[in-house]
């Protein structure tokens, strides 16, 4: 046994911190952060927040629109077909050619756009653009996210359901159902065997941090089954992402694993030197595609039950500007990938681009409650009552029902 410390030596793992963290569902050991459960379904969620407003002009380019040309001007890609031209979707609407990798999901209908999409956020601060996406309110008055409320509206065990991706939890993640953590990468290296089983009999008397404890190891314990050892590398900016979609799919698709997770994507904000199918926002995208085919292929048969949805605070505005960038915007585009999606096309009320159309003279115009597409994941993929989705995930916002159709039955 070893002795408790003094105050003059205090534990790197104090009760207080791991009665916190136990409470959260998290158990922070080196290593892998994770925690799990017993699961009320089989269907699988994942959400990916970009954070720094996508311009969905870009993204997925309306090149039918008679005044997408003259509008967007060094940014506008030329028709499907020639030279510089966007990949073709539907005739009017096309891909980004960064994001060629996802052509063949829209192929087999398990992608969907949702065109000139917003949250009912209409100014352009980043920090409470990124407020309202997550906690799905109407206006600032929730603390916490939209997803754990969901989270703690379905049946469990008492343990985790959902698991955030990265060293801290998300806004939308936040609250008072418990929830898990998982990094990619690793430089620090595990707690050995030894030392846990000391502290373990240093607090067996403690029912509360012995359970937080023994909750911990277990986790830890399948997250290295599934995953294996972790590494001492830390992996590049332009790795991370995909290094995590592919661990996420992992975990996932494993039946004792959670069933919700979230990814963040960072590099969004393009305000100078956006570049058209080279430059800062072709590397984002490419990154952005070839992670969520990684995490397809890692869900493995799970994937025919998983919804993913790729979402941002707002969008960026039509016009270049001065360095050949955009400002922040409010209308822009949501993706929604998955086995359990009805895809192959795009969903849109399109608004137009002619000058009288745009919001504010120069923004795309929003004509779709994104909450309408994020009710619709939480009634049908995670099958959680009308009335919970309605008055606890996202009050207030009843003009923007459940989009039916978004899933195939």
């Amino acid at each position: 046994m070893i002795s408790r410390p003094d105050n003059a030596r205090k534990p790197l793992l104090t009760r207080r911190r791991l009665l916190f963290l136990g409470a959260t569902g998290l158990v922070l050991l080196p290593g892998i952060r994770m925690a799990f459960a017993r699961a009320p379904t089989e269907n699988r969620v994942v959400v990916v927040v970009l954070r720094g407003a996508l311009d969905g002009l870009a993204a997925v380019p309306p090149y039918g629109d008679k005044d997408y040309a003259p509008q967007r001007g060094s940014l506008a890609f030329a028709p499907p077909g020639e030279v510089g031209g966007c990949l073709d979707l539907d005739g009017h609407f096309g891909l980004h050619p960064a994001l060629s990798e996802l052509l063949p999901l829209w192929q087999a209908r398990e992608l969907t756009v949702i065109h000139a999409v917003a949250t009912s956020y209409r100014a352009r601060s980043h920090f409470d653009g990124q407020d309202m996406l997550e906690t799905g309110g109407a206006a600032h008055a929730l603390d916490d996210g939209w997803l754990n409320r969901a989270l703690a509206a379905m049946p469990g065990d008492g343990r985790a359901l959902g698991l955030a991706v990265g060293p801290a939890t998300p806004l939308i993640l936040r609250g008072p159902a418990r929830t898990g953590a998982y990094e990619p990468q690793q430089i620090i290296a595990p707690a050995s065997p030894d030392f846990l089983n000391r502290l373990a009999d240093l607090y067996e008397v403690d029912p509360l941090f012995s359970r937080a404890l023994a909750e911990g190891l277990q986790a830890q314990a399948l997250s290295q089954e599934v995953m294996g050892k972790p590494g001492t590398k830390p992996l590049a900016a332009t790795q991370y992402l995909t290094a995590a979609a592919e661990g996420v799919g992992r975990l996932l698709a494993d039946r004792r694993g959670p069933r919700v997770a979230v990814l963040e994507a960072a590099g969004w904000d393009t305000h100078q030197a956006q570049g058209l199918a080279d430059g800062p926002l072709a590397v984002v995208l490419k990154g952005l595609g070839q992670s969520l085919v990684k995490l397809k292929e890692a869900l493995g048969p799970a994937w025919q039950r998983t919804t993913v949805i790729a979402v941002t605070e707002f969008g960026r505005t039509v016009a270049v500007n001065g360095t050949g960038g955009t400002d922040h915007g409010t209308g822009t585009v949501a993706l929604l990938l998955g086995g359990r999606v009805a895809g192959g096309r795009v969903i849109a009320d399109w608004p137009g681009l002619a000058a009288k159309k745009l919001y504010q003279a120069r923004d795309l115009a929003p004509t779709f409650d994104l909450r309408a597409a994020l009710k619709a994941l939480c009634r049908y993929q995670l099958e959680i009552d009308e009335a919970t989705v309605e008055n606890r995930l996202f009050p207030d916002s009843r003009h923007a029902p459940a989009l039916p159709g978004l899933l195939r039955a």
